[in-house]
């Protein structure tokens, strides 16, 4: 081929691979077949390849291969990425709409109706068509800095819709998440081959894009959705109906499940046929997002410090089931306190199975009155934590005795002491719990970020006497650490080396200390 042939032929197979990725991520109507599209990647690479001048940043082949980082940077947001205030009473809402009708001055109000995806917020910007930066939400005005790693999800597209008259500059806002059945084949993946399984699809999104290694997050089966136009060059859409209609012209994958809403008197049932399904959907959510749909009344009921006026989240009742307490156990927390967990008989509850739940005190299990044997209710706290909400009186049932929080540490054997309705261990670091506790938190992200000093491998570390306190660490050999299971040479030869480099970095916070 000669050189203009071989451009053409590049520009086609990005142009009908970025189709297919529109089809099959946005439209949810695939054209082709798998092996198909597999056809039309390997060409495009082995062209890039070929010619590895032509290769572009939003080629479709460009979505994985940046260098690991060392940190993810922090980004300022260009807009606050404020929080939704939450409701679940009927009552909540009708007083909701009541308020936006009384400030706006109207009888009616019309809304916009969509998911609440249970998953991580994040920013995304285009410049020209192009996605050029990625950021989490953090604390809502900076985040960080997560593009090579959004790069890597295929749902979305590193270049917009080029023939639908789209803006220099464009903001959006969206959800990163992973799908139920996703999630739950990446957890037996993790569990076969000796990992700890993520405990649901949320933490498995939160980490997963958070990655330093954007080759990890590429494994990962993550999904966009986008929900909301945050800033952009030109005229905003008058409504927050026409933000997502345009999204989807666009080529950003926006919410398939969605109404526009005429009243309030319309938002109430859908909530309840939405909530009805949700076990029908292939994600999480735990509600939906009620929007005022006009922009100009938007503009107008503005913002609270940390949420708009015009919005909130309708939530769900939070799913419950019945199951039995075989067992209260003690874990011990990295500053030593005492928690009671219930471990229970394993029950679904809302696609994830549940057989332990935290019973936070020993005061919280004397109001509860929870004993083992007992039938309680479990919950999903907000979807995600559980937790036993209230126990099961049985007709006839003989219960065993009272729980009581032991005299002794369960780890160490050292005293127990008491402040309030928290018992603690007084061996510090002499208890392994706590000292494995301190190292994962030494080296943890937020102190020393030692990469390879993981809950596992610290566990190892302190069950073979290796390590007695965080200063051993720095006295390992290699011979120390090629006896660990399950780790190769190279990869403690590294760690080691993450370890040293660190000596002075951040020590007061890997201590567990305040900062001066």
């Amino acid at each position: 081929m000669t050189h203009a042939e071989i451009l053409s032929r590049l520009h086609a197979l990005r142009d009908q691979i970025r189709h297919h990725d529109y089809l099959y991520y946005v439209k949810d109507r695939p054209d082709i077949s798998d092996s198909q599209y597999d056809r039309l990647f390997r060409e495009l690479i082995e062209l890039e390849q070929a010619h590895p001048e032509l290769v572009t940043p939003d080629s479709p082949s460009q979505r994985v291969g940046a260098p690991p980082l060392h940190e993810l940077a922090k980004v300022p947001h260009e807009q606050p990425m404020l929080s939704l205030d939450s409701i679940v009473e009927q009552s909540e809402v009708l007083a909701f709409d009541q308020r936006m009708k009384r400030e706006l001055e109207t009888m009616s109000v019309e809304y916009s109706i969509e998911p609440k995806f249970d998953g991580l917020s994040i920013e995304l910007v285009y410049d020209h068509g192009i996605f050029t930066r990625g950021a989490t939400r953090g604390d809502g005005t900076t985040g960080e800095d997560v593009t090579v790693n959004l790069r890597t999800i295929r749902s979305l597209p590193l270049q917009l819709q080029v023939d639908s008259g789209i803006p220099d500059h464009l903001v959006v806002r969206g959800e990163v998440y992973m799908r139920l059945d996703d999630f739950q084949a990446f957890n037996r993946r993790l569990i076969e081959r000796g990992d700890e399984a993520f405990a649901n699809p949320r933490n498995a999104a939160s980490g997963s894009l958070r990655q330093l290694d954007s080759t990890i997050t590429a494994t990962r089966p993550l999904v966009v959705t986008c929900y909301e136009i945050m800033g952009m060059s030109g005229s905003m859409p008058p409504t927050h109906w026409d933000e997502l209609e345009t999204l989807a012209q666009w080529g950003l994958p926006v919410p398939m499940h969605r109404r526009l809403c005429a009243s309030i008197d319309d938002v109430i049932p859908f909530h309840h046929e939405t909530e009805s399904m949700r076990d029908q959907l292939p994600y999480e959510i735990d509600g939906v997002v009620v929007k005022v749909n006009r922009r100009d009344w938007q503009n107008r009921l503005g913002m609270k410090s940390r949420s708009p006026r015009w919005a909130i989240a309708y939530k769900f009742t939070p799913r419950k089931e019945i199951t039995v307490v075989h067992d209260i156990v003690i874990s011990v927390g990295r500053t030593g306190t005492l928690t009671p967990v219930a471990l229970l008989k394993p029950v679904e509850v809302g696609g994830v199975t549940i057989s332990r739940a935290t019973l936070h005190n020993a005061d919280e299990v004397a109001r509860k009155d929870i004993r083992i044997g007992d039938t309680v209710k479990v919950e999903r706290a907000g979807d995600v934590i559980p937790a036993i909400t209230e126990r099961v009186p049985i007709s006839g049932e003989q219960r065993t005795s009272p729980f009581r929080m032991p005299d002794h540490c369960p780890v160490c054997g050292s005293t127990v002491g008491r402040e309030g309705a928290y018992f603690y261990c007084t061996g510090q670091l002499i208890c392994g719990a706590q000292l494995k506790g301190a190292i994962e938190h030494f080296a943890s992200k937020h102190a020393l970020n030692i990469d390879g000093l993981g809950k596992k491998t610290v566990a190892q570390l302190v069950d073979q006497e290796l390590v007695r306190s965080v200063g051993d660490l720095y006295r390992l050999t290699k011979d120390d650490l090629v006896t660990l299971d399950g780790f190769a040479d190279r990869f403690f030869i590294i760690g080691h080396g993450e370890i040293n480099r660190g000596r002075v970095l951040r020590i007061n916070t890997g201590h567990g200390l305040q900062h001066d």
